[in-house]
């Protein structure tokens, strides 16, 4: 959970950046734009606008200089290990607390692109839905632990008004490049600013 806790000033203005100010209070940095492995291929836009919505594609963890961030590997839970899956590979194990912050660094990822392509954090206006997926070994039931790291920032942030969303968090075989957690959603913007 996010320690800090915030002034909630859900009003925005022209020349409003009271995101990116809560953002250093906090002492977070938004990632610079995805650097990815050569043999890689991204989606062809990472957020798309459309009137006063955006959609947001899949986003996984970044470090501040815009590399993909660990750890990678499947999210066991207390007494859960990553099995022989027979595919000759070894898979790593990450914990719910390794998990929880990847989905915060994912979050923060998410702030980027929409800081790239909307100019400023505050023309959100409200988070509409967010989609969770986690990679876990069979069994595992706790991916909404895991993406509370992402919701937790977002709330945090925006405050209740503005942050709050409808979520799904669901357990899946596997990500790309072994992330523990991806997250996409959709928006509301203020299209007059």
């Amino acid at each position: 959970m996010i320690e800090k806790s915030l002034n909630d000033n859900n009003t925005t203005t022209n020349n409003s950046n009271q995101i990116e100010t809560k953002l250093d209070a906090l002492g977070l940095k938004i990632p610079e734009r995805l650097k990815v492995p050569p043999n890689v291929k991204t989606p062809s836009t990472w957020v798309r606008v459309r009137g006063d919505k955006a959609y947001i594609s899949g986003h996984g963890p970044q470090n501040p200089d815009g590399s993909i961030a660990g750890p990678f590997g499947k999210v066991v839970g207390v007494g859960q290990e990553v099995g022989g899956g027979g595919g000759g590979g070894v898979e790593e194990q990450v914990s719910v607390e390794q998990a929880y912050e990847s989905a915060k660094l994912a979050g923060l990822s998410i702030l980027g692109s929409l800081k790239r392509e909307l100019g400023r954090l505050d023309r959100v206006t409200a988070w509409l839905q967010v989609r969770g997926m986690v990679n876990t070994v069979q069994g595992f039931t706790q991916t909404a632990d895991v993406i509370n790291g992402f919701s937790d920032l977002i709330l945090t942030l925006y405050g209740p008004e503005v942050g709050i969303h409808a979520r799904s968090a669901i357990g899946v075989q596997a990500l790309p490049l072994g992330l523990p957690a991806i997250i996409e959603g959709s928006i509301e913007i203020d299209i007059d600013s």
